[in-house]
């Protein structure tokens, strides 16, 4: 997208808002967060674990808040639900799954979660699953022979592959073996931090080359100096990221858990698959939420980066794209399904 077209984004000087992934403790006070943060649309987490009725009522869950919150939300599922409810002065709330839980064993269920409103959906989580590897794996053999059928499934249905979780080997695979282009939605450059699951400039480069995005994270566990990075330093990261990807491949993946208990850490890294405490991140630190970094608590705050963005050299074009007109053109390629 031209830098003049990303622009038209921007209203009144304040760029249209997407954040590539959440998973908060939903509320009525989150939701005024997002309206206050003027935010058009969050990628919302309704999986890990949960197997395909679990997912279901996690859906309906959702047509709840829907509902009851009908002046605040809306479900997005595609790029012109997004503009309507930034015309509306809403947040659209598009579904998506951290594992491949919720298709079971059975590739059919790609086109059900598709139509049941999901359109991002990770192939594996932190773990070995039946599509491809996680980043905790001590091995990694790619994707698998399920995982190649689902991802050309999950191509022609118009469900997003997004390999945030996924192992270098199985993350190359997949954006090889994609027709259509992938989204790490969640995850920063090795370069900058090398946590387990932030990314090597391979990938990167891989990921820009096939018109994937990328989802800068603003969760300490990815960020240089954890909670107590600073907005330079991120922007810094995001300069340097885009130097690598070209900044048209960049928008943001806050991986914001605004409001939830440290209890729910057990959930998403242990599921029911062990009855350890293997929570993952190598320290006992990981056993709970970590501090945000100040400039970034919360849906409020992120006028913070599209201000530091600036500061850091980005061109309005080029902060207008990473707030979310990048993430907004990857939705219009990515969500219907593939032409026949």
């Amino acid at each position: 997208m031209a830098a003049d077209s990303v622009a038209s984004f921007s209203d009144g000087g304040r760029p249209l808002v997407i954040d590539g992934l959440q998973y908060c403790n939903w509320s009525p006070e989150i939701f005024e967060d997002m309206r206050a943060g003027g935010i058009a649309c969050v990628h919302a987490t309704i999986c890990y674990w949960e197997n395909l009725r679990e997912t279901i009522a996690n859906v309906t869950a959702w047509h709840r808040r829907f509902e009851r919150h009908a002046d605040r939300l809306l479900h997005v599922r595609t790029a012109a639900d997004v503009r309507r409810a930034r015309a509306e002065g809403k947040t659209g709330i598009v579904f998506g799954a951290q594992n491949c839980s919720p298709i079971e064993d059975d590739v059919g269920l790609v086109r059900v979660v598709h139509d049941l409103g999901l359109r991002f959906m990770q192939l594996s989580y932190n773990n070995q699953s039946l599509l491809a590897t996680g980043c905790y794996e001590a091995e990694d053999p790619g994707l698998t022979r399920m995982g190649r059928q689902v991802v050309k499934e999950m191509n022609r249905v118009g469900l997003v592959v997004d390999m945030s979780h996924s192992a270098e080997r199985s993350t190359l695979e997949a954006i090889d073996c994609s027709e259509r282009p992938i989204a790490i939605t969640h995850a920063n450059p090795a370069f900058w931090h090398p946590a387990p699951r932030n990314k090597s400039d391979a990938v990167l480069k891989a990921l820009a080359e096939s018109g994937g995005m990328l989802g800068l994270s603003l969760y300490p566990h990815h960020l240089k100096d954890g909670s107590d990075c600073t907005l330079e330093s991120f922007c810094e990261m995001a300069a340097r990221t885009a130097e690598l990807m070209g900044a048209a491949h960049i928008g943001l993946g806050s991986d914001l858990c605004q409001g939830q208990p440290d209890s729910v850490v057990a959930w998403m890294r242990g599921g029911r698959w062990t009855r350890e405490l293997d929570y993952g991140e190598g320290s006992a630190q990981a056993t709970g939420f970590p501090k945000q970094p100040g400039w970034f608590a919360s849906n409020r705050d992120f006028a913070n980066v599209a201000e530091g963005l600036r500061a850091a050299g980005f061109s309005g074009g080029e902060v207008a794209g990473i707030m979310g007109a990048n993430w907004l053109a990857f939705f219009e390629r990515s969500f219907a399904p593939a032409a026949a």
